[in-house]
């Protein structure tokens, strides 16, 4: 990550750090168990080792492990992985008028590093792309110095968990405290009534379509959320309009 020399010694830098940090036990938790977890699904160190570096997605691992111990052909193990993954479409949609300045290589290391928790957190703290040189440097500082705590406490904690698999019992549920992290955040971004309501809809969503294959329910949460939080804005009267 040699594109983070330029980056560190911006003081937005330290403050993205800094505002990941108290997350950082809950993401290095939810990286031990996931670590554990490829070692006692039968993949070989190496393997584990070469998914945790490759892969970093947590979910996507999760749901892929069973599937590999299963020997569903690979096009599913892909599917899977790829729906787990498709809020970082999202994701990407969001961020790219705050990075499309950047050369298209910084632009993928920043899509390799940020998660879920790196893209709120900067979100909630810059809502317009920068319009300076100045500013822009200082956005992306932030996300760097985020991004990089963020990545460095869940590699780290897979791979003491792999190098540890045979001493720690999954019975632990650490995995879980990556989860109440998540939600945390999530509960802290309930800021409106819009917010929330896209929250409660996505939710019960994705309990209704439990059932279905490939954790399709997520995307379905997704696309019924959004959809419904689309309609809500065009029906409702603006606030400038008269009674």
């Amino acid at each position: 990550m040699f594109f983070l020399s330029r980056l560190y010694r911006h003081p937005a830098f330290v403050v993205g750090m800094s505002e990941v940090s108290p997350q950082s036990p809950g993401i290095a938790a939810w990286g031990l168990m996931t670590g554990v977890a490829m070692v006692k699904s039968g993949m070989s160190v190496f393997e584990a080792s070469a998914m945790t570096l490759l892969v970093f997605a947590g979910s996507s691992q999760l749901a892929s492990i069973p599937l590999i111990v299963a020997g569903a052909p690979a096009w599913v193990i892909l599917a899977t992985g790829f729906c787990v993954n498709l809020r970082f479409v999202v994701f990407s949609l969001h961020l790219r008028p705050f990075l499309i300045h950047l050369p298209r290589w910084q632009r993928m290391f920043h899509a390799y590093l940020t998660a879920d928790i790196s893209y709120v957190l900067f979100t909630r703290k810059y809502a317009q792309p920068g319009q300076t040189a100045p500013e822009r440097h200082e956005q992306e500082a932030y996300l760097a110095g985020n991004d990089f705590l963020n990545w460095l406490s869940w590699i780290v904690a897979s791979f003491v968990g792999i190098a540890l698999a045979n001493l720690i019992p999954p019975s632990w549920g650490l995995g879980f405290a990556g989860i109440l992290c998540l939600l945390g955040i999530q509960c802290s971004l309930a800021s409106s009534r819009m917010r929330m309501l896209s929250a409660a809809v996505a939710g019960v969503a994705a309990v209704v379509a439990y059932s279905l294959p490939l954790k399709l329910n997520i995307v379905v949460a997704i696309a019924v959320a959004v959809v419904l939080c689309l309609t809500v804005e065009k029906i409702r009267p603006s606030p400038g309009a008269s009674a």
